[in-house]
């Protein structure tokens, strides 16, 4: 079957031309397949994290061990999906604390020098976060853990679940990054 690209094609929704590999904060969000609730429920509005929750969360938590240069801010689970700020230091600063923020940085020089590597970018952080949690997640099927579930375990992409303008979300200023 070919694929028209006047009807089958799929927008970006990422910012064209921008370096994802930039140290900055960056807002995302990463969503179950068909939004299914996956992670547990809301009581008295009140999340409450299942087990495969508290995989994800902790998940989450571990990415800084995976990639030394980010950081993990402000992030909450919901049933079917995760929101969070996650962080890109420089390669020169990652074992710091703090970011700054994307618009506030000069342009970074991209030659690879002796003993360092370039930066993973911000898609490859989420990729690998949500190819550990699948492989979890199918573990404990196989231990009759966890309920199989149809398909794909996580929506293709990141940032599906928001209104366009917030699917991701480069953090411009300190005004963005201040809830």
């Amino acid at each position: 079957m070919t694929l028209d690209p006047k009807i089958n094609h799929r927008r970006s929704i990422r910012l064209k031309g921008y370096d994802y590999s930039l140290a900055g904060a960056y807002f995302v969000t990463v969503c179950t397949q068909d939004r299914l609730c996956l992670f547990g429920n809301v009581n008295n509005e009140q999340m409450t994290l299942n087990h495969a929750g508290q995989m994800v969360y902790e998940q989450w938590l571990d990415l800084p061990k995976r990639f030394p240069e980010s950081a993990i801010d402000e992030f909450t689970m919901m049933p079917n999906h995760l929101h969070g700020i996650l962080i890109i230091n420089d390669n020169e600063t990652s074992q710091s604390v703090g970011a700054p923020l994307v618009g506030a940085q000069n342009k970074v020089d991209k030659t690879n020098k002796a003993g360092t590597r370039p930066a993973p970018t911000l898609g490859e952080i989420v990729g690998a976060f949500k190819s550990i949690t699948t492989n979890e997640y199918i573990r404990g099927v196989k231990q009759h853990e966890l309920p199989s579930f149809p398909g794909k375990w996580w929506q293709r992409n990141y940032g599906a679940c928001l209104e366009r303008s917030r699917r991701e979300r480069v953090i411009r200023d300190e005004e963005e990054f201040t809830p």
